[in-house]
């Protein structure tokens, strides 16, 4: 299924129900007064999680979202039906934004939020709410008031522990496919990831408070992608949440830009220009493919760069199964010293 992360709909509450103007009645007694019902109120249109989705696509296909109507009132002092609220689940990360004033309304983060974004119209009243001891046969009576309509965009950003940045190519599908259950798409081609792609790393101790995290697995970046370049934001709005980055660069003979720091900067530079926040997120840089590498000493040059500028690096081969142990073990220790951090700003 096609990855969605942005899509508008029209949400509409339910409209009050209308109060009813009518008088009791029995034989041979005309004038028992009045008895009329008030209307029941709108539902509300409420936004609540969707634990088994991490996509938008199920509101990609119907644009009108519109809660029940409040029922009208009936004789003998009956109020109308209250109109049943409408749910619309939505993947944890989603935002929802007013489309027409671009305000943040609503965003759902926790299993737990359930956050009503439009209220039902308010019902009508019956001519019995308008009897007085001078008023004693009322003939008015209100209708309900119609629910608010709203055009609105919701906005999915991944939520995961880890986000892989690396340019295309660099074996982020691949690792990911390694360490966790995950199955991206892989090819043994330079291609980038159109959709992205969540794993579980499980750690193997389930008594450990550090048991497992999730793994990101983003579209790839090229230059240009702050800028909306390729993917673009599109890509590095799904790094905004993670709590780690792990810069994935390519040190395989085979790869275009074989000097390791100029991939880092270049990449350290696109998150920068697209969000100062991205950059300040704790990272870890691990040089991809070193089972591929001719050059053993050009790597060691690189290792001397990356420490004389206090950066820690890993190497790494998902395909030979090198160093995955280290990296992982190492990222569930920086998730440790990051727990209490919110993912959200």
């Amino acid at each position: 299924m096609k990855f969605i992360d942005k899509t508008e709909i029209t949400i509409k509450a339910g409209d009050g129900g209308n109060g009813i103007c009518t008088f009791k009645t029995a034989r041979n007694m005309p004038k028992l007064g009045p008895d009329g019902g008030n209307g029941g109120r709108g539902g509300d249109v409420i936004f609540c999680p969707d634990l088994g989705n991490n996509t938008l696509s199920t509101l990609r296909y119907k644009r009108m979202y519109q809660a029940e109507d409040g029922g009208k009132g009936a004789a003998n002092n009956k109020t109308g039906k209250t109109g049943k609220h409408l749910k619309i689940p939505v993947p944890l990360g989603t935002i929802i934004y007013n489309k027409e004033t671009g305000e943040k309304i609503a965003e759902i983060t926790d299993q737990a939020d359930e956050i009503k974004v439009l209220e039902g119209g308010n019902r009508g009243y019956g001519n019995l709410s308008f009897a007085t001891s001078t008023r004693q046969a009322p003939r008015m009576f209100t209708k309900g008031k119609e629910g608010e309509t709203l055009d609105v965009i919701c906005e999915l950003k991944l939520l995961a522990d880890v986000g892989l940045a690396g340019f295309p190519n660099a074996g982020k599908s691949t690792l990911l496919s390694v360490i966790s259950s995950a199955k991206p798409k892989i090819a043994d081609y330079p291609f980038t990831t159109l959709t992205p792609n969540l794993g579980v790393v499980d750690l193997g101790d389930p008594t450990s408070q550090k048991s497992s995290f999730v793994i990101a697995d983003v579209p790839g970046l090229i230059e240009g992608a702050s800028k909306g370049k390729g993917l673009g934001h599109e890509f590095l709005q799904h790094l905004e949440r993670c709590k780690v980055i792990v810069y994935l660069l390519d040190s395989s003979s085979m790869c275009e830009n074989t000097d390791l720091l100029l991939q880092w900067q270049k990449l350290n530079h696109e998150l920068a220009s697209y969000s100062q926040d991205l950059v300040e997120k704790p990272f870890l840089v691990v040089f991809s493919k070193v089972d591929s590498l001719h050059d053993k000493d050009h790597i060691k040059e690189t290792r001397k760069h990356f420490k004389n500028l206090k950066i820690k690096t890993l190497e790494i081969s998902s395909l030979s199964k090198i160093g995955l142990k280290d990296l992982i073990f190492t990222l569930a220790d920086e998730l440790e010293d990051k727990k209490d951090d919110l993912p959200f700003e």
